[in-house]
């Protein structure tokens, strides 16, 4: 398999890293919305949010937590934006979490796509139901 965060946790790709311990590589993205901006990986290839064991999952999430109060004080932003895409979206199928340092007036404006609307309260209703029924 050639994954190019496999190859970072590999040691085989430079990156700025952050932190790297047992459970995640965390290091700046090469193409920031602003510097600062983190990427976090989990060490063992995981395509997707959803391939992440149970087990993984509050270690991983615990260090993307501290990575983000990090940011926020290393770069002395008012807050930030922390997001993972799962397929649609994600550049390299290997899980990894953006965090990008926010402050007011940066420039972004809110989500990168458009907003919608339910068609209405029944529509919204609907929905839940059938995500709840995934559960």
């Amino acid at each position: 398999m050639d994954c190019l965060f496999c190859r970072v946790v590999a040691g085989e790709v430079p990156v700025e890293t952050v932190l790297a311990d047992d459970t995640v590589h965390a290091f700046l993205d090469h193409r920031p919305l602003f510097p600062g901006h983190l990427l976090v990986i989990p060490r063992r290839h995981v395509p997707t949010l959803t391939d992440l064991t149970e087990p993984e999952t509050g270690p991983y999430f615990t260090r993307v937590r501290l990575l983000t109060a990090a940011v926020e004080r290393g770069t002395a932003a008012a807050g930030s934006f922390v997001a993972t895409n799962n397929r649609i979206s994600q550049s390299v199928p290997h899980l990894h979490t953006h965090i990008v340092p926010r402050n007011p007036k940066d420039g972004l404006r809110g989500f990168f796509w458009p907003r919608t609307h339910y068609r209405d309260a029944a529509h919204a209703t609907k929905t839940a139901a059938l995500i709840r029924a995934a559960l």
